[in-house]
C-alpha cells in the first residue's frame, strides 16, 4: 500500500492525494452559495492510474466530506465517483444536497473559462 497524505487545497478548490509530495489524486469542487446555506459541487474525483487499487480514492473522499460536513457546508454530489460513494455512506445524507439545475448551470459557467482556455 502507498503511503499517502490528503490535504485540502481551498485555493485551487479541490482536495489532493500527494505521494512524495506530488500530486497524485484530487476531489474537485466549486463552492455555490446561493443564500440558503453554503455548498460544495462535487465535479471530478481521479487517482492516477498507476496508483488504482488501492483505496486511495475512497480515503480521498472519506476526507474531503468529512471536512466539508464538519465546516457545515453542504455536499452536491456531480461527479460519478462522489455519488456512487454516498450511495455506501448514508452517515452523509444529512449533510446531502441533490444537484438542482441551477447547481448545473453554475457548474458549467464556472468552468466554460477552463474549457475554452
Amino acid at each position: 500500500m502507498t503511503e499517502a497524505t490528503i490535504r485540502h487545497n481551498p485555493e485551487r478548490e479541490r482536495f489532493e492525494v500527494l505521494v512524495s509530495g506530488n500530486v497524485i489524486g484530487k476531489a474537485v469542487y466549486k463552492t455555490y452559495d446561493a443564500g440558503d446555506a453554503p455548498q460544495r459541487i462535487f465535479y471530478h474525483t481521479v487517482i492516477n492510474e498507476e496508483y488504482g487499487g488501492q483505496g486511495l480514492a475512497g480515503q480521498l473522499a472519506t476526507a474531503a466530506l468529512d471536512e466539508t460536513v464538519a465546516a457545515g457546508i453542504n455536499i452536491v454530489p456531480v461527479c460519478p465517483y462522489i455519488k456512487k460513494f454516498l450511495t455506501k455512506h448514508p452517515e452523509y445524507a444529512a449533510s446531502t444536497t441533490a444537484p438542482k439545475p441551477a447547481h448545473l448551470e453554475f457548474l458549467s459557467e464556472a468552468l466554460a473559462p477552463h474549457a475554452r482556455a
